[in-house]
């Protein structure tokens, strides 16, 4: 099983939450909502669970399945026999035909005297294209569940679905507080895994902080002996999981599949992904990428400068997604056969030049996590800055907004090899490149896995300073 690291403040949040409904029994409404979405496989179904059985409080767990209402209601009243609520029996006995009535039953299921849980997993199954169901449970809420003492919990893996469910003009907009469970960052998996700063950020590209692929990784088992038992398995979930996400989340779109994974190959811009696709077109590329984009698997960036630029690139969003498209994907058949030992091998060619790019977005978030200190002022935007020729290309670009700043607080470079150090060659190139963006003299920061060799930098940080940025 897996430990709940780092999960104190989340359980902390959802026991907040429901002090606040005990306190209210005896009101009129002394009913809570919490919306809570996130990738899938980051463990949203098991904290809440674990919540309500460390809790004491009756609940019911239900997860809808997406395949009819019918079925989906008939599994509610399967899973409120299995249930703690006093009176689920109600539930079973109802065999509600609909949501109106499903609400209504469990409503009364709720004890009056007690608060309870009420958890609703995968809710974006339920959600129809006319609204229906958010209507039924809009008016369900505001009728009889919110006059009882429940916490009532929604789960959506589909994020900008789950956003859609409050937002403005939609029938369930602020009735419940919104929450978001990301995976596991790279101090916590690193505390997981008992592994030293650097070790913790290559463990946190490969896994994407998952909590399942995490599990699987020996404690103080260093990189190649992981990688080495998971491409020997072909059910480990370091090769599964992507797929079944991917599965789940793209069954009928391939057009979006097929862009995934040309930006997943190491394609950056339009005309390349177009290219790597299979020569698609630029009104469908243009329809998946916003698809992509609005369920953050792909986030578009655009270079922070102080003039304004076209040049958008692509990039997956989650390490561990990103890993998988790039090296384990294309060599399912080969560990299928037996022969992860090739992969393997691969990976190994492939891994510094891989991990060099995927790890400029952690480091990034890092520093603006960190920021202030003593070295460097807060930066509201931390971004990078690239030209159409990628002839200038600076790695960290700190700025006062993004992506056409009015003022540069910043630049740096990030140097992530185990063999090499930042020398004077890094920094001058940091002062060419710097000199293509701005005539100010900004400072330099450099980032470096194996440390600096040089003077002239006004900041430096290394893997356990970036650490810091996610205090356990």
């Amino acid at each position: 099983m897996v430990d709940f690291v780092g999960r104190r403040q989340e359980l902390a949040t959802l026991e907040r939450e429901l002090q606040k409904v005990a306190a209210g029994i005896g009101g009129e409404r002394p009913g809570r909502c919490v919306m809570l979405r996130g990738r899938r496989r980051v463990g949203k179904s098991r904290l809440v669970e674990r919540f309500a059985e460390r809790s004491g409080a009756p609940f019911l767990f239900f997860a809808a399945t997406g395949a009819s209402p019918r079925d989906d209601l008939a599994r509610l009243a399967r899973d409120a026999q299995v249930s703690t609520l006093p009176l689920a029996g109600l539930v079973a006995a109802a065999r509600p035909e609909n949501w109106d009535a499903a609400f209504d039953v469990l409503a009364a299921a709720l004890p009056a005297d007690r608060a309870s849980v009420l958890i609703i997993d995968e809710v974006p199954y339920l959600m129809d294209t006319d609204g229906a169901f958010e209507g039924m449970l809009q008016r369900a809420w505001d009728r009889v569940l919110e006059t009882k003492p429940v916490l009532l919990v929604l789960i959506g893996s589909d994020l900008s679905m789950m956003e859609a469910l409050n937002s403005y003009g939609r029938p369930f907009h602020q009735r419940g507080r919104e929450m978001v469970l990301g995976p596991l960052n790279p101090a916590e998996v690193g505390q997981m895994l008992g592994l030293d700063p650097a070790e913790a950020f290559d463990a946190a590209l490969v896994t994407g902080g998952l909590p399942l692929i995490c599990a699987e990784w020996p404690r103080g088992a260093g990189l190649w002996d992981f990688l080495g038992e998971a491409l020997s398995d072909p059910v480990s979930a370091l090769l599964v999981s992507a797929e079944r996400s991917l599965a789940a989340e793209f069954p009928p779109q391939v057009q979006a599949r097929k862009v995934l994974t040309a930006i997943g190959s190491g394609e950056r811009t339009f005309t390349n992904i177009a290219r790597a696709a299979g020569g698609i077109g630029a009104t469908p590329l243009q329809r998946a990428l916003e698809l992509l984009t609005d369920k953050r698997i792909v986030a578009g960036e655009l270079p922070v400068s102080l003039r304004p630029s076209k040049d958008r690139r692509y990039r997956v969003t989650d390490p561990y997604l990103r890993f998988w498209l790039h090296l384990l994907g294309p060599s399912m058949e080969e560990i299928e056969r037996g022969r992860g030992d090739l992969t393997l091998a691969r990976i190994r060619e492939n891994w510094t030049s891989w991990r060099g790019r995927a790890v400029e977005p952690l480091v990034r978030e890092a520093l603006a996590r960190i920021l202030p200190d003593d070295r460097l002022p807060a930066a509201p935007a931390v971004g990078g800055y690239w030209t159409r020729t990628n002839d200038i290309e600076i790695d960290i670009v700190g700025a006062d907004r993004a992506p056409i700043a009015k003022e540069l607080f910043f630049v740096g470079s990030i140097k992530w090899l185990e063999q090499s150090i930042f020398d004077r060659h890094d920094l001058a190139a940091l002062h060419r490149h710097r000199a293509a963006l701005t005539d100010e003299p900004v400072p330099v920061v450099a980032v470096s896995r194996s440390g600096v060799d040089c003077p002239g930098l006004d900041a430096t940080y290394g893997p356990g300073d970036l650490l810091t940025a996610w205090p356990l």
